[in-house]
């Protein structure tokens, strides 16, 4: 009886379906009766549609094996009328790519975005996954970027021919990873409206609705606590000096609403570093020092969040916020030439005033070389290459630093 019931199945599929109600397009109608036809099953989908049989049998009340359909997708296996489909997957096999398929499913689904796994899904609480997200710990490029320019100002503010503070750097690395973790809070909080409209920023934690802005909030208060703990082991003078960068780390989310330069406006907060860790070990400030090597950080920010900026452009037109990335356009790589050579130039200022060595200007020579391979090799419409650009940055500062040491060590 199953064989049979099987049998008639198999006919009926196999027979080309008259659509039940008239097209208004006679050709749309010609093509409706063909396109069977067109898509012959091959042995492989037999085989498939046979073992779904199998794995669903029709006498199973378990399974409902048969619906009816009238949606255009299966209208062009079965007709335009009502007509029965497989719901077990015979459709999908015949009309369906395999291989998009899986690639939507990977990317989360057709348009969608889904966010590669990283340390921080893999180890964390699933209550604190969240939290790191927000502060960014899945994605320490931005520490690094931060972290640098104060490694740079310790450096120099070291004796002749001594190594820089451990201690002076061990808490100016973690007053980087807090306060780089508090300035992206406060740009989650302030940009969450923005943030749900572009696709790379999205998934963040208070947009996408993982976290709310009041326990945000919290966690903000609770980094900046922390943050304060570190400040008040150093000397007044940098207290004072630390806590009014307060007001530029509060205020640079909104720039980009104003002005087409908040590349420069970050640069201004995140290379404050570079002051900072002079005063700590100084307990004051060397101008012809401590400003050129700030002025320097903000041309090489300009140069990296520029490339960075690029990754964007697309949806900041849309949203109506404004960056570097539009304000230069096609004209970008000769801007950032420009600050490139500026940049260089007032690190080379910074060394003669602080009287270093050749290794210095020898590491200069190769940090030149990085900065202008990112400048003259970056596909500003490629995403996946302005990002690559951005976090190779890391080595620029580390390059940049080594020199410091070396050319204070051993000149």
């Amino acid at each position: 009886m199953s064989f049979f019931r099987l049998s008639r199945v198999s006919r009926r599929l196999l027979k080309p379906s008259v659509s039940a109600t008239p097209s208004s397009s006679s050709v749309f109608h010609s093509q409706q009766q063909n396109i069977y036809l067109s898509q012959p099953i091959t042995t492989t989908t037999t085989r498939h549609c046979i073992n779904t049989l199998f794995k669903y049998p029709l006498w199973s009340r378990d399974h409902e094996v048969w619906s009816k359909g009238t949606d255009f997708h299966h209208e062009k296996l079965l007709g335009v009328g009502w007509n029965y489909r497989l719901v077990a997957g015979m459709s999908s096999v015949v009309e369906g790519n395999p291989k998009k398929d899986d690639k939507e499913e990977k990317s989360g689904g057709v348009g969608g975005v889904k966010e590669a796994s990283n340390w921080v899904d893999l180890y964390l609480p699933e209550g604190a996954r969240g939290y790191a997200k927000l502060a960014r710990l899945d994605k320490p490029i931005g520490t690094w970027l931060l972290a640098w320019p104060c490694m740079w100002s310790i450096a120099l503010a070291a004796d002749h021919g001594s190594l820089p503070s451990f201690k002076m750097m061990g808490l100016f690395g973690c007053g980087a990873l807090l306060l780089r973790g508090a300035g992206c809070t406060i740009n989650d909080l302030l940009d969450r409206d923005i943030d749900t409209k572009v696709d790379r920023t999205r998934l963040r934690p208070i947009a996408s609705g993982l976290l709310t802005p009041f326990q945000g909030l919290q966690f903000l208060g609770l980094q900046l606590l922390l943050g304060l703990g570190i400040l008040l082991q150093l000397n007044n003078y940098s207290r004072v000096l630390g806590a009014s960068s307060l007001l530029l780390v509060f205020s640079y989310p909104l720039m980009k609403r104003f002005t087409f330069w908040p590349q420069a406006f970050l640069g201004l907060t995140i290379n404050w570093g570079a002051l900072l860790g002079w005063a700590a070990v100084k307990g004051s400030l060397e101008p012809a020092v401590v400003l050129p090597l700030y002025l320097s950080g903000v041309c090489w920010t300009l140069v990296y969040d520029t490339i960075y900026a690029h990754q964007d452009k697309e949806d900041d037109v849309k949203v109506g916020v404004k960056s570097t990335a539009l304000r230069f356009g096609d004209n970008t790589k000769l801007w950032l030439t420009g600050f490139g050579t500026a940049s260089m130039g007032l690190l080379t200022l910074s060394g003669l005033s602080a009287d270093l060595g050749w290794q210095y200007y020898a590491s200069l020579v190769a940090a030149s070389g990085h900065l202008g391979w990112q400048i003259g090799t970056a596909d500003l419409s490629s995403r996946t290459d302005c990002s690559k650009k951005f976090v190779s940055n890391k080595w620029f500062g580390a390059i940049i630093f080594s020199g410091v040491v070396l050319g204070r060590t051993f000149q």
